[in-house]
């Protein structure tokens, strides 16, 4: 599994990973950052499931001056975002933008902005196998202080959701858990957590 360091000055904890995880659901959409200039009028457009790392890679992509980064572009007012675009044909700079519509898409009523981002590169991040689920839970746990080593991952990665956003929230479970009993988290927290995310009328996976 491959990991990438962000290149960035501000300061780091749960929210902010100094490194992004590079595997089966996003290797794609790396691969295709590290060479904009055979993106369609240099521009893309990326996607994914949320806390999927989407605005980490628009940081390193700006950061390590391949073009320049919109985050939350389907927020922007749009008569703003096509001039920007103009811009960047303009400078012949790449442009990356960040789509955060999530599964219904990003629907865009002007004409000619959505002409051109229909043209650009879509890049999308997938679904996590176990190697990158495992790889996110391990990150998460140093990013706290918590030590899990590999049976730990071995145990939740069959049991855990299999989301960047489950894979957060369960490590800082286990860690809130543990902090409450003040003890290491050991099987008994992990089955806690587990338990506790999945919720009453869940079956039990344990």
């Amino acid at each position: 599994m491959r990991q990438i360091a962000l290149p960035l000055s501000s300061g780091t904890g749960p929210a902010a990973p100094t490194r992004i995880i590079v595997g089966a659901g996003n290797a794609e959409a790396v691969e295709s950052l590290r060479e904009p200039e055979r993106w369609p009028f240099r521009t893309a457009v990326l996607s994914g499931p949320p806390r999927s790392g989407k605005s980490l890679l628009a940081r390193w992509f700006a950061e390590s001056g391949l073009g320049t980064a919109i985050d939350d572009a389907d927020t922007m007012d749009e008569a703003a975002l096509f001039h920007r675009w103009n811009r960047a044909q303009e400078d012949r700079e790449p442009l990356l933008m960040v789509s955060n519509a999530g599964e219904q898409g990003w629907k865009i009523a002007l004409p000619d902005l959505a002409s051109r981002m229909g043209a650009a590169m879509q890049l999308e991040i997938g679904s996590l196998d176990d190697a990158m689920l495992a790889d996110l839970i391990m990150l998460h746990a140093e990013m706290r202080g918590l030590a899990l080593d590999d049976s730990a991952t071995a145990y939740l990665v069959g049991r855990c959701v299999r989301s960047h956003l489950g894979a957060e929230h369960l490590v800082a479970t286990i860690d809130r858990i543990s902090l409450e009993r003040k003890q290491p988290a050991t099987l008994a927290v992990w089955r806690e957590a587990l338990e506790e995310i999945a919720g009453p009328d869940q079956p039990r996976l344990l």
